[in-house]
């Protein structure tokens, strides 16, 4: 009853949030050109318009045209001047003719097939079609894997063969036959006439993606980097539907998916991502829109089927960024399913050493930092110019919504000329006293002819209860198991921390 309850809730959330998405985008479209709101999780909501001219009484309506993955319990059919609709009845058909499906019908049956053409004369054998090889587009959204045959097996003079003879001759099409999906109602009213009606619904096979290029330069005298960035929104349109001259709105937001029995029972439910509204680059406006972020194209495009569609939404000059180097020099990974207690215990614990220096960009998404506006998740590239002033690539990585405000800080690759190494010199247990006590030393070595900053991190993993007693530089608590060395290291040379930590239980 709980789970039902809970159920129940979500979808009143998911059709809340559905009807203002509807309203926001009704106010700027124009009135016969759909419009378009784009999750970054493969789904979409789309709003269009279809004559309707309805008699008192009950009505069949059939809509051609709508997308391929359309959810059929997601609709809503609505008069946007308030005239009262009640859909009795609301079938959808996703099974429109190809020259598979029409094999499906005849199967058992002999029909005519083009074998080629003698002069004015087409040349034709007959064939019995045993196997027709359709396989209905559910079995995809049930399935993960290709079925085991999809060819076709035709009988023709007593021997069977995989693949067609020739080209199929098909008798006409029965009545009921469909050319593209297809959503009928029976509509009853009280209030005929004619008005533009309008649809929406809930789709999968639409996706968007944020991509973010850098071009990293050197501030002369300066610690700090200076960035250039351009954001590009990447739009995919696989939903068997072209979209024409459509008002596109993207949502950034992690958005919970809650699957009930089939794929037809998929409802969306709203999820925290960011903060405030910002402005941003005039080919893209963003807003705040619940716990979400929007961003308008502020002209309509066509977004046809199987297209890839890009746009600049954001570009930035002369942010400050820093360049930072991290030490984490204990190999702990052949080691990741130990518990607590066997940390504890194994003496050769984390004594492997990691010689890489890690390679990091970092900056503020601020204001005051020529950048401040909330960033949909997505992936960053930097580059560099060379001593030629030509681009090269340095490193890529992902980052997460990211909300004004906020510090950016990502992982682009290994140092070549800085390295480190990491030893451990003592180790004592008095088990019986419950105390133990490890000593370690790390080196790092610059061989650039300009000083570098480190930070030497380690890992306090022995047990919760530690406390360094020696240590050869001061350091910085960052969690309540690990501890930081910042240390420069002048050109060609090399700088050693050490450091003894007790640990108590």
């Amino acid at each position: 009853m709980k789970n039902k309850k809970l159920i129940g809730s979500i979808r009143t959330v998911v059709m809340m949030l559905f009807l203002c998405t509807i309203g926001a985008a009704a106010q700027s479209a124009p009135d016969e050109a759909p419009a378009l709101t784009i999750y970054n999780q493969n789904f979409f909501v789309a709003r269009e318009h279809l004559p309707l001219d309805l008699k008192a009484g009950v009505n069949h309506v059939d809509y051609t045209g709508v997308a391929a993955h359309l959810e059929p319990d997601s609709v809503i059919l609505r008069d946007p001047g308030g005239r009262a609709l009640q859909i009795l009845e609301q079938n959808y058909r996703n099974d429109p003719i190809s020259q598979e499906l029409l094999l499906s019908f005849y199967e058992g049956k002999t029909i005519d097939f083009v074998v080629g053409r003698n002069v004015d004369k087409e040349n034709i054998v007959r064939g019995k079609i045993v196997r027709s090889g359709y396989i209905p587009s559910s079995y995809y959204a049930q399935n993960y894997q290709q079925p085991v045959s999809t060819q076709p097996l035709i009988e023709v003079d007593g021997v069977l063969r995989f693949g067609l003879p020739g080209q199929p001759l098909f008798p006409a099409l029965t009545a009921d036959s469909i050319l593209k999906p297809t959503l009928s109602w029976e509509i009853q009213t009280n209030d005929p006439g004619k008005f533009e009606g309008e649809i929406s619904y809930v789709s999968g096979g639409m996706s968007w993606q944020a991509d973010y290029n850098l071009v990293v330069s050197d501030k002369p005298g300066s610690k700090f980097d200076l960035l250039d960035m351009v954001g590009w929104v990447t739009m995919r349109n696989q939903s068997g539907k072209t979209f024409e001259n459509a008002t596109i709105k993207l949502l950034a937001g992690d958005v919970n998916k809650i699957q009930e029995g089939g794929v037809g029972g998929r409802v969306y439910a709203a999820a925290k991502m960011a903060d405030e509204a910002a402005n941003m680059a005039p080919v893209v406006r963003e807003k705040s829109f619940d716990e979400f972020h929007l961003y308008t194209l502020q002209r309509p495009t066509t977004l046809r089927d199987q297209q890839t569609k890009q746009v600049e939404f954001v570009r930035a000059t002369s942010i400050h960024g820093q360049r930072i180097y991290v030490y984490d020099g204990a190999k702990t990974d052949q080691y990741g399913y130990y518990n607590a207690e066997q940390v504890r215990n194994e003496p050769n614990y984390g004594t492997l050493s990691n010689p890489k220096v890690w390679v990091m960009e970092e900056f503020k998404n601020a204001d005051t930092n020529h950048l401040g506006i909330p960033l949909p998740k997505g992936k960053l590239r930097f580059y560099r110019r060379d001593a030629d002033g030509q681009l090269e690539f340095v490193g890529e990585n992902t980052i997460d919504h990211t909300p004004k405000d906020e510090t950016i800080r990502v992982y682009t690759g290994n140092a070549f000329d800085v390295v480190g190494e990491r030893k451990r010199t003592n180790f004592h247990v008095e088990s019986s006293q419950k105390w133990m006590e490890e000593s370690f030393e790390i080196r790092v070595r610059n061989h650039k002819k300009e000083p570098v900053n480190v930070r030497v991190v380690e890992h306090l993993y022995r047990w919760t209860n530690w406390k360094l007693i020696e240590q050869s530089q001061a350091s910085r608590k960052s969690d309540a198991q690990t501890a930081e060395f910042p240390i420069t290291i002048a050109p060609d040379g090399e700088e050693v921390v050490t450091y003894t930590v007790h640990y108590s239980w």
